[in-house]
């Protein structure tokens, strides 16, 4: 329950929070692999939209550094949060992917037990480290070629998917994620890649990757609800690990009674500073990291949160989408945009377009609104 006579935060209060915690008030000067880390991951189902998520956040990005983080191994592709290809540090992948592994198993389950149904998924996972044990990338049809004999009656795609989203421990290795650059997944271990074995679940049922979890989410979402942590992550199982660092914590609530966790030396600027105008890539973790999502979003527009629908914030506010067409960015308004914001969003449209085009065309097309 929220502590009694706690501070409420309006949505705008919270707005304004998330926006400075995710380096959309003001452009971050950490490097490419600090802002992976502090984000917790960048959403990277999508190959190319983290390059625009981390352009929108630094004060100078250039496309090519995150290849390097790529291919030198420092930052990978994985399933993580809620079954979705993340881009994290390595070190978070080594010390975070045995606290999902329950977590991704059952959302594989939920799509395919019919089909998997008999399977002995202990069996499966140990045959298919054998078949990648040797290090060498594999596309899910190969790997799933090399144990289909074993395991027929499933069907390829459930046994292909069970394995390298939730089994086993895999990177999606480069060309996958390069910049400008097309390359199917092809499939690692996470182990071989990075030349060091994933941190085991503690035997005493400690969980210090939940209490990093939950601490690492607030510095970069919060304030926020134990409901959110849950949306960000898809883990079920950290009420232990959020009681265990509440003597950390503040607490808030919102204009809806419901508790904000938070650390205590996080921004929370002032309601009323202005918010620039910010072009987020599909699926951002910003407006996807909360399961209450009125801070960003007005409830007629939720559902381009979760459709892949590319987004502008103007005053901090999901008022507007965007696309690509030969070289030049398109903008739609959601809402009436007053000339100010119309010209904000056509001179950050066209930074875009000069960054999306290495400097090719700087052309920007502002849509009547809707």
């Amino acid at each position: 329950m929220p502590t009694k006579n706690a501070t409420v935060l309006d949505d705008r209060a919270l707005n304004r929070a998330a926006l400075a915690r995710q380096a959309l008030l003001e452009p971050t000067g950490r490097s490419a692999l600090e802002t992976v880390s502090h984000l917790g991951g960048l959403q990277a189902q999508e190959p190319q939209e983290p390059f625009v998520g981390l352009w929108t956040r630094m004060r100078a990005f250039e496309a090519a550094t995150l290849s390097e983080l790529l291919t030198e191994r420092r930052v990978v592709r994985v399933h993580l949060m809620r079954r979705t290809v993340h881009l994290v540090t390595a070190e978070d992948a080594l010390a975070w992917r045995s606290r999902f592994d329950a977590m991704l198993r059952q959302k594989v389950m939920g799509v395919y037990r019919d089909d998997l149904r008999g399977v002995d998924l202990d069996e499966l996972a140990e045959a298919g480290l054998a078949v990648m044990s040797d290090g060498q990338p594999r596309t899910m049809t190969e790997l799933v070629e090399a144990l289909f004999h074993r395991w027929p009656e499933p069907g390829r795609r459930p046994l292909g998917e069970m394995l390298v989203s939730a089994l086993l421990p895999v990177v999606q290795a480069p060309p996958r994620g390069l910049w400008r650059t097309r390359g199917g997944v092809r499939n690692v271990l996470l182990s071989s890649w990075l030349g060091q074995e994933v941190d085991p679940l503690p035997a005493d049922g400690s969980d210090p990757a939940g209490r990093a979890l939950v601490r690492r989410y607030l510095a970069a979402y919060g304030p926020a609800t134990s409901t959110d942590l849950r949306s960000w992550c898809g883990l079920a199982g950290l009420p232990a690990a959020v009681a265990a660092v509440r003597d950390e914590l503040v607490s808030f609530r919102d204009e809806r009674g419901r508790e904000l966790l938070d650390l205590p030396d996080a921004p929370r600027p002032d309601p009323d500073t202005a918010a620039p105008v910010r072009f987020l890539p599909a699926f951002d973790n910003a407006v996807l990291g909360y399961h209450y999502r009125n801070r960003f979003i007005d409830d007629e527009h939720r559902g381009l949160s979760v459709a892949g629908e590319r987004v502008v914030l103007v005053d901090g506010r999901l008022s507007a989408t965007w696309r690509t067409e030969e070289g030049t960015v398109v903008v739609t308004p959601l809402r009436p945009l007053s000339r100010d914001d119309r010209e904000e969003v056509a001179e950050r449209g066209r930074l875009l377009a000069l960054f999306l085009t290495d400097r090719d065309s700087d052309r920007v097309r502002v849509e009547a609104s809707r």
